[in-house]
């Protein structure tokens, strides 16, 4: 059992309160999953969860941590960079349950997460393995240690179609507890139990937690009901009080003008009207009263704001790109895939798929660089590496508005605001942004070009689940081409035409469930 007792959570930055006494039990068989929008502090509640140390950088931390014995596995959103430098070989050392292990039990792991037992062998670095290919690699470290709590931060993020089936049945089949945070809809509805909602609300001035002992659907679903009920209900009260408030006013008016106007010949009607004015005044005394017991209007974080409104129609028969390619190699070399060709026409939605490794990234790079430099189309890339494509050392104004102009930053001031953005985040170096709110600003950065192309590898994967089915809606409604690389299975139901598979023989047409 894990025990959490009046936690409160302080941004050192700007002393914004990210949890305000929080209280939680984690119980064995809880599959808790801990959602809310980007930068709400999810990641830090984890962190800090398994090790205080890790937020002290950046934040300050009151409360209490019970455990009974319980050992903890954790799984960072990032490997951390010294680990990227290691070899596979190198990382697996550093590992006391790997240096334990039986070669059976290594091999039941691997087997199990789903990479080749020699891996665990190899000089390859761990920065040059794919996304998805990390992912597994730490899953399989923190396996092999037994854990009875794991704590998996976006164990979704970057692994293919067929370890995301695996990472369901391994939440469902654990047999300890987990909590976890995960941007994939799809893997909460088929595993999650309980659910955990962190808010931000009044300009992220006030934190609040919301704790429910049911499916993540359930609660969703429960939660909009009960807030639509409440606001009616809050409305309703107030329409009532107003015109309850007007017909009091129109009395009180009349015996004020009484009052002033009544002869000093009739005292006897002189009482009355005091009498009268002493009712009106107990009857406001009841409305005041009425009114501080009046449902509150409720509050919700709301989700994203963001529209595509400057780009171009896409015509129907133009084709954006026909591309072909004898071999498909990685950087260091290796062929991936043969006899590579692709055509997309018009205002297509397509979607490549494949195993992690198969080089679908390596492909999608290709392909940008190539629409990038056409001159007839305008195009925009998001890169499943945000480093790629956004100034870590510049704030999110400065790159929005690189001109500085008064009034290209109050216009992206009001953009970033319907991103969830707050005013001190807004000028924080990019690098300080957690992996939504970057993904928040090159989504913006795209709708505020006048693209027709979008190249987007991994577009959905640090967009909360609260913000996901809106980041669908908006690419679902985008006029000009989408190529894309995902592994959302809603992103690809919901958003594409057609989907790709690449395999080591190329690319092929397959169905939008695969």
């Amino acid at each position: 059992m894990l025990q959490i007792k009046s936690l409160t959570i302080t941004h050192r930055k700007d002393l914004r309160i990210i949890l305000r006494d929080f209280n939680f039990v984690l119980n064995r068989g809880d599959k808790a999953v801990l959602i809310g929008e980007e930068g709400n502090g999810k990641s830090t509640l984890l962190k800090w969860i398994y090790d205080p140390g890790l937020v002290e950088p950046y934040a300050e931390t009151e409360g209490v941590r019970i455990l009974q014995g319980e050992l903890m596995g954790y799984l960072p959103q990032e490997l951390r960079d010294e680990d990227k430098q290691k070899t596979v070989y190198e990382y697996f050392s550093g590992l006391p349950a790997f240096r334990e292990a039986s070669p059976s039990e290594l091999e039941k792991v691997t087997a199990e997460v789903g990479i080749p037992g020699t891996l665990v062998y190899s000089d390859q670095a761990m920065q040059s393995l794919s996304g998805g290919e990390r992912v597994k690699v730490q899953m399989a470290g923190l396996l092999l240690a037994r854990p009875d709590i794991l704590l998996l931060d976006e164990p979704s993020n970057d692994i293919d179609l067929s370890a995301l089936r695996w990472l369901e049945n391994m939440i469902n089949r654990f047999s300890g507890s987990v909590l976890f945070i995960s941007h994939d809809e799809t893997l909460i509805e088929r595993t999650a139990n309980r659910v955990i909602l962190i808010e931000q609300l009044r300009r992220k001035v006030m934190s609040r937690v919301t704790i429910a002992n049911v499916p993540f659907r359930t609660f969703m679903e429960a939660r909009q009901r009960a807030f639509d009920k409440q606001e009616q209900e809050a409305y309703s009260e107030r329409r009532e009080e107003k015109k309850a408030m007007e017909r009091f006013r129109r009395i009180e008016q009349t015996v004020e003008a009484n009052l002033r106007n009544i002869s000093r010949q009739d005292p006897h009607g002189g009482r009355l009207l005091k009498k009268k004015m002493k009712a009106v005044k107990a009857l406001e005394n009841r409305y005041e009263r009425e009114h501080t017991e009046m449902t509150e209007v409720p509050e919700m974080e709301s989700p994203i704001t963001v529209r595509f409104e400057r780009q171009r129609a896409m015509p129907a028969g133009k084709t954006v790109i026909e591309y072909n390619l004898p071999e498909l190699r990685s950087p260091d070399g290796r062929v991936l895939a043969k006899t590579i060709a692709l055509k997309v026409r018009g205002p297509e939605r397509i979607c490549i798929i494949g195993d992690n490794g198969s080089g679908k990234t390596t492909l999608i790079r290709k392909l940008a660089k190539e629409l990038l430099s056409r001159q007839d189309l305008t195009a925009c890339y998001m890169s499943q590496e945000y480093e790629e494509t956004l100034p870590f050392d510049r704030t999110p104004v400065e790159y929005l508005a690189p001109s500085g102009k008064k009034d290209d930053v109050t216009m992206v001031r009001t953009y970033l605001g319907s991103m969830k953005y707050t005013a001190d985040e807004m000028f924080h170096p990019i690098r300080e942004l957690s992996g939504g709110q970057k993904a928040k600003l090159l989504l913006l950065k795209i709708s505020l070009s006048p693209a027709d192309v979008l190249i987007l590898d991994e577009p959905t994967r640090n967009f909360s689940p609260l913000s996901g089915p809106e980041v669908r809606a908006i690419l679902k409604q985008f006029p000009g081409a989408i190529i894309s690389v995902s592994h959302d299975r809603k992103y690809i139901s919901e958003v594409c035409d057609t989907v790709y598979r690449l395999t080591a023989e190329g690319l092929t047409v397959t169905g939008k469930n695969p």
